[in-house]
C-alpha cells in the first residue's frame, strides 16, 4: 500500500474545483488536472460465458459515451492549445475524464462549462514498500490453495494483472509465467515501454504471491499455472500520478487495442492506498467498469492500523474489494488498516488474508520475507484465478460473494471491522460456488445495427449453476423512446435455456447501451448489449460546374458524381429532363453508376436553338430512391461581331490603304451582313470587294486618297447591319 505525500493532500484541498469558479492564482501558472465529466456511465453487471462480447460491448458503450460528453471540453482544449495555454490532452473514456497540464485560468473555465463536473488535480502517489521480517510460513496452504490443486486448478488459462511498480522480467519464476507481447506489459509514464522492468522490488513481491512457482524449494504463489500481465504506474522515481493511474485502468480493459480480443485479464491486484482516513472517489468510475466487466479490482486495505477508522482510498471505495492482514495463527496484523469505511459502506476491510513473514520472489532472481497488507491482497487476487478457471462466467458481485461465504469467521461472530468476513480459504468458497444455485445471462451478438424502424436480433442465454432450477423472467432497458423489445419466450423455464430478443429500433438514429435483465425471485444478473440505429443506406448527386454557356449547335458537358452514404451499393440510372428537343438533346457517359462514381453529361445544342437560359433537371434513381441536381445551359443569341484591321494605317497623298474587315459568327449566326464606311475625308473614295459578308466571312475595304486629299488624322467607322441587328469597327487613317 502507498500514501500520498502531505504536498499532494495540500494542493488537492487548493485546487478542488466542482463547478465553482477559479481565482487564479497570477501570473497563471502551469497545473496538471484530471478534467472529470458531469455523465457517467452506470453499466450494471455484466454476465457472459463470452468474454470477447462481454468487453466489447462494455468498452463500446464507454467510448461511445466518452467521445460524445467530451467533445464540447476538447474543442476548448485544442483551442486553448493553439493559443499556447495548454501543453498535453490525455483523453479517458473508462472514467469519462480528461487529463490534461493547462494554464490555471483554462481550469477555471473548464469548470464553468455544463458538462464537466469537476476539475480535480492530477494527484501524486508514493510507490509502497514492504516490511522485511523473518522466516517465512506456510500462507499458501494456510488459504488452502493446495486443495484446489489437487483438483486440477490451478489458474491454468487465467490471467492476472498487476498495478505496482511493475514486474522483474528476469526472475525466472516470474518470466515463464508472463504472458508476453505488447497487450501484457504497459507503462503509463513513458520509461520502458516494450519490457517489464521493477527498480523497487514491490511489484516483483506481490506478483510472486499471485502465480510464483517452487523455485525457490517452496510454492509461493497461489495460482502458479496463471500468467500476468502488468502496468507500471509507479515511475523509477517511485511516484504514480491520477492520470496514469486512470490509463492504466483504461489499458486493463482492452490491452491491445482491438475489442474484437478477449485479452483483458481476469482479476486485478492494486497493492496501494493513498492517505488513510479519508475517502476520495476519484477512482470509482475506473473500478465500476472494471466490475462491469467482471474484474475484481482487489485492493490492500492498508497499513495504518491498529487504530479505527483507518480505511484508505481507493481501497474504501464500494466498488473495491479491500483486504486486511493476519499473521500465521489469524490474528489480525497490527498494522492492517481497521474500518469503519470513510466512504460509508458496511464493513473494512471485506476479507483478510496472510500478510506476515510472506516469503516472495524479490529483485535479480532473489526471494524475500515480507509483511503488509500488500501482500495480503495477491492472495486474494490468486485464489479468484483459481475460482475462475473452475467457473469462468462469474459476475464480480459473484466472486466477491463466493470469497466472503468461504471466508473462515475470526473475532466477533459475523463480519467486523478489523477481519471483515474473516480469512480466505479459496477451498471453502470453491464449494460455496457449487452449492449455491445461481444463473448468468448472456446475449450474442453483444451488438447490432440496423435503420430506423428497423429490427434488430438477438439471442439471449439463461445459464444456471449449483443446481438452480427456477424461472428466469426477461426484461430490457435502455431503448430510446420509440422502440419496442420483445423476448421470446419471456420467461426461461428450468434454470436455463435461452429466448429470442427482438428490438425494434426507433426513428432516431444513434447507438444506444442496452441492459437485459433475468429476475428470479429476489435475483438479478445482467449483461450489455448496444443497439446502433444507422441512416438507410442512401446516396447523394452533384453536378459540376452547375451552368454552362455555349453557342447554338455547340456541345456543352458537366461532371455528374454521385456519392454513396450508409453503406449504399445499389444501381444509380441517370436522366436528363426540361431540355426543349428544339434547344438540344441529352446524353449520360455511363448512364448507370454502380454504388459511387461519376458519369459526363454531354448537351448538344441545336443549330438553330433559341438563345436563352434552360433549366435541366438530372434525377439519379435507384429503386425507391431518388435525388436531383439543376444544371443550367446557356445559349447565346445569334449575333455577329465586326473587326477592322489594321487598326490603323498612315499614308501620303494619291496612296491607298487597304483595310480587312472581318465579319465573326455568335450563337450559330450564318446571314448576310451588309458593310458600310463613314468618315472618310475629303477628296477621298471606298472601294469595297466582299461586301456584303456572309457570316462568318471578311471582306476588303480600300480607301484611295489623291492630292488634294485633307492631311490630318481620321476615324474610319464601319457600320454592319442584318435586319435589326448592327454593329460597328473603327480604324485610324493618317494622311500626310
Amino acid at each position: 500500500m502507498v500514501r500520498c505525500r502531505p504536498l499532494v493532500i495540500a494542493m488537492v484541498t487548493a485546487l478542488g474545483l466542482s463547478g465553482t469558479a477559479w481565482a487564479a492564482p497570477q501570473p497563471d501558472p502551469f497545473v496538471d488536472v484530471i478534467v472529470v465529466m458531469k455523465s457517467q456511465v452506470v453499466p450494471g453487471p455484466v454476465v457472459s460465458p463470452d468474454r470477447r462480447e462481454r468487453l466489447r460491448s462494455l468498452e463500446k458503450t464507454l467510448r461511445d459515451h466518452a467521445t460524445r460528453t467530451q467533445r464540447g471540453a476538447r474543442d476548448l482544449l485544442a483551442v486553448r492549445r493553439g493559443q499556447g495555454r495548454v501543453t498535453s490532452v490525455v483523453p479517458l473514456w473508462i472514467t469519462n475524464a480528461i487529463g490534461a497540464r493547462v494554464r490555471a485560468s483554462v481550469a477555471a473555465e473548464l469548470a464553468r462549462r455544463p458538462e464537466v463536473g469537476a476539475v480535480r488535480p492530477d494527484s501524486t502517489i508514493q510507490a509502497p514498500a514492504v516490511t522485511t521480517a523473518s522466516a517465512a510460513e506456510p500462507n499458501v496452504a494456510q488459504v488452502n490453495a493446495p486443495a484446489l490443486w489437487d483438483l486440477g486448478y490451478r489458474g491454468q488459462g487465467m490471467v492476472v494483472a498487476s498495478m505496482d511498480t511493475g514486474v522483474d522480467l528476469s526472475h525466472p519464476e516470474l518470466a515463464v509465467r508472463w504472458r508476453g507481447g505488447a497487450n501484457s506489459w504497459y507503462d503509463p509514464n513513458g520509461q520502458h515501454p516494450s519490457t517489464p522492468t521493477d527498480v523497487f522490488g514491490h511489484g516483483t513481491q506481490t506478483m510472486g504471491v499471485m502465480v510464483g512457482g517452487d523455485g525457490g524449494g517452496t510454492s509461493v504463489g497461489v495460482a502458479p499455472d496463471a500468467r500476468w500481465i502488468a502496468v507500471k504506474i509507479f515511475n523509477d522515481r517511485g511516484q504514480a500520478t491520477s492520470t496514469g493511474i486512470h490509463l492504466g485502468y483504461q489499458w486493463l480493459l482492452d490491452p491491445d487495442g482491438n475489442p474484437a480480443t478477449a485479452d483483458a485479464p481476469n482479476v486485478v491486484n492494486n497493492s496501494w492506498t493513498m492517505a488513510a482516513g479519508s475517502c476520495s472517489l476519484d477512482f470509482q468510475p475506473d473500478l465500476r467498469n472494471l466490475r462491469a466487466a467482471g474484474i475484481v479490482p482487489v485492493f490492500a486495505a492498508g497499513n495504518y492500523g491498529p487504530t479505527a477508522g483507518t480505511s484508505a482510498s481507493p481501497a474504501n471505495n464500494p466498488e473495491a474489494l479491500a483486504v486486511g492482514s493476519v499473521d500465521d495463527t489469524d490474528t489480525i496484523a497490527p498494522f492492517s488498516s481497521r474500518g469503519p469505511s470513510a466512504c460509508g459502506q458496511a464493513g473494512y476491510p471485506q476479507l483478510v488474508a496472510p500478510g506476515t513473514d510472506i516469503r516472495t520472489t524479490d529483485l535479480y532472481g532473489g526471494y524475500l520475507d515480507a509483511s503488509g497488507t500488500s501482500l495480503a491482497a495477491p492472495h486474494v487476487a490468486g485464489a479468484l484465478a483459481l475460482l475462475l478457471q473452475t467457473m469462468p462466467g462469474l459476475t464480480a458481485d459473484r466472486q466477491v460473494s463466493a470469497l466472503q461465504q468461504g471466508a473462515v469467521d475470526l473475532g466477533p461472530a459475523g463480519a467486523d471491522n478489523s477481519y471483515g468476513s474473516g480469512r480466505l480459504d479459496v477451498l471453502a468458497s470453491y464449494n460455496w460456488l457449487r452449492s449455491t444455485p445461481d444463473f448468468a445471462v448472456a446475449v450474442a451478438p453483444s451488438s447490432a445495427t440496423t435503420q430506423p424502424g428497423g429490427s434488430a436480433q438477438y439471442t439471449v442465454t439463461v445459464s444456471g449453476s449449483g443446481g438452480f432450477s427456477d424461472d428466469v423472467g426477461l426484461s430490457l432497458t435502455g431503448l430510446p423512446a420509440g422502440g419496442t423489445a420483445t423476448f421470446d419466450p419471456p420467461v426461461v423455464t428450468g434454470g436455463s435455456g435461452t429466448s429470442s430478443l427482438t428490438v425494434v429500433a426507433p426513428a432516431t438514429t444513434g447507438s444506444s447501451a442496452l441492459t437485459i435483465t433475468g429476475t428470479s425471485g429476489t435475483t438479478t444478473r445482467s449483461v450489455l448489449a448496444s443497439l446502433t440505429v444507422v441512416p438507410p443506406p442512401d446516396y447523394t448527386v452533384a453536378a459540376t460546374p452547375s451552368s454552362r454557356t455555349v453557342s447554338a449547335g455547340a456541345v456543352a458537358t458537366y461532371t455528374i458524381g454521385v456519392s454513396a452514404l450508409n453503406g449504399f451499393t445499389g444501381d444509380v440510372t441517370l436522366t436528363a429532363g426540361g431540355l426543349p428537343t428544339a434547344v438540344g438533346t441529352a446524353t449520360f457517359s455511363p448512364a448507370v453508376v454502380h454504388g459511387e462514381g461519376t458519369a459526363q453529361l454531354s448537351i448538344t445544342t441545336q443549330a438553330a436553338a433559341a438563345s436563352g437560359s434552360y433549366p435541366v433537371t438530372v434525377t439519379a434513381s435507384s429503386g425507391a430512391l431518388g435525388h436531383a441536381v439543376t444544371v443550367t445551359l446557356v445559349v447565346n443569341p445569334r449575333d455577329f461581331a465586326v473587326t477592322i484591321s489594321p487598326a490603323s494605317i498612315s499614308v501620303t497623298r494619291t496612296q491607298t490603304a487597304t483595310y480587312t474587315v472581318a465579319v465573326s459568327s455568335i450563337g450559330g449566326f450564318n446571314g448576310s451582313v451588309s458593310l458600310k464606311i463613314t468618315g472618310l475625308p475629303v477628296n477621298s473614295s471606298a472601294t469595297w470587294t466582299g461586301n456584303p459578308v456572309v457570316a462568318p466571312g471578311w471582306a476588303t475595304l480600300k480607301v484611295k486618297t489623291t492630292s488634294a486629299t485633307a492631311r490630318g488624322t481620321f476615324t474610319l467607322k464601319v457600320t454592319g447591319t442584318n435586319t435589326s441587328l448592327g454593329h460597328q469597327a473603327t480604324a485610324t487613317l493618317v494622311v500626310r
